[in-house]
This record gives structure tokens, sequence and C-alpha cells, in this order.
């Protein structure tokens, strides 16, 4: 009975911080329109705690570098942005001191500068606006978060990538691991229906690079 009550108190807080998280890029503190040579990142769960960081031109260029080669595909495409949003949170990590966060909530239940999934979304799409911004999206752009209220389960946040051809989205999910691993990128419909990851039914649409094969409704 206790684990329930702690669960639903979670899950109201979690929601009441998505009331506020709604309008997270509206907020004074947080950049907009970020640039590698400023813009915000979010930490200690809904995105209570802000950090102003700057990347080293050398920094940004390796950050870069994985679009050097444009894709030849959409689906190559979402893997290099996989393969970028892992190396922003490496490199963003270090110079925030949010190395050390975990996937999900409570495998880093009170550890200092941890992020919920309202912070990795937040971060995730700032990163991506920053990858727009300087053109190195060429199947995709970006969109604003999107969020799953499940009535059994809990609510829950992920960044979002639309496919510029088929207009499809994609979740682009980093919350379920670890800081610096490459995020989980599905389509937003199946994301939508409660998907999890390191469950076998859930495992059968990953390929083995986490990118979903199956295609979006």
């Amino acid at each position: 009975m206790i684990r329930v009550l702690a669960k639903l108190v979670f899950a109201i807080g979690t929601g009441l911080a998505f009331n506020g998280y709604a309008g997270t890029f509206v907020r004074d503190d947080i950049i907009a329109d970020p640039d590698p040579a400023r813009f915000t990142v979010c930490y200690d769960h809904g995105c209570a705690s802000l950090a102003t960081v700057t990347l080293s031109a050398e920094q940004w260029h390796g950050l870069s570098s994985v679009f050097a080669k444009p894709a030849a595909t959409a689906e190559e495409e979402r893997g290099q942005i996989r393969s970028a949003i892992a190396s922003f949170e490496t490199v963003v990590g270090a110079l925030t001191g949010t190395a050390n966060d975990k996937g999900g909530n409570w495998p880093g239940f009170g550890l200092a500068r941890q992020m919920d999934c309202i912070d990795e979304s937040t971060n995730t799409t700032i990163y991506l606006r920053m990858l727009q911004k300087y053109g190195l999206l060429r199947w995709h752009s970006v969109e604003e978060p999107a969020t799953r209220w499940p009535l059994f389960s809990w609510v829950h946040s992920t960044a979002v990538i639309r496919e510029r051809e088929s207009r499809e989205r994609w979740a682009v999910d980093s919350w379920f691991l670890d800081n610096g691993e490459p995020p989980f990128v599905l389509p937003l419909s199946v994301w939508r229906k409660g998907w999890k990851p390191f469950q076998p039914d859930s495992l059968d649409s990953l390929d083995s690079g986490g990118s979903a094969r199956i295609g979006p409704e």
C-alpha cells in the first residue's frame, strides 16, 4: 500500500511539474534559441536547477562532426541523431556535473544532479534545436516535446522530431538510459501507447542500435 501511495504521489508531482514544463521554452531563464556559445541545461527533476553552458569551438566541432557526411536516408540520420545526443550528454555532463545521471528516476534517487523525463526531454530538444539551427538535420525537423498520460503508469515526456518527407513524428527518448548512452528513437505513435524498453515485446520493435524497425502509423 505504501508503494502504491508513493507511486501516486510521484505521478501527481510529475504531472504538476509538467504543467510548469509546458511553458519551459518561454521561461526567462531558459534559452529558447540555443547556440553552442550559450545554452541552458536542466537537472534536479522538473528543471528545478538550470546551468548555462558554453562549448568551445573544438567541442562543437566534435559534436557536429557526426553529420560531416550527410545522411543518405532519414533512417540513417536518425542513427546520427542518436550518436549526437549521446555525445552531447557526455560533453555537457562533464561541464555541469550531470555525468553520473542514471536512467529512469529510481536508480539515481537521492543523488545530486539527476534528471527526470522533464529534464531529459527539455535538454534533448535544446540539443536538437542547435543541430537544426546550423543546418545539420537534412531529413528531420524538431518539434515540441510530447507527453503521454497513461491511466495506470507514469506520466512521461520525450523530445520529438518529424520526418520531413513522410511527416511522421519520432520520439527521441533518453530518459530510460544512463547519461551518454544513445537514446531510443521510435515512432511517436508507438511511444504514446506506453512503449518501454527492456521488455521482450518492446525490444522486438528495435534494431540492435536502439532505433525502431517498425514504421510509424
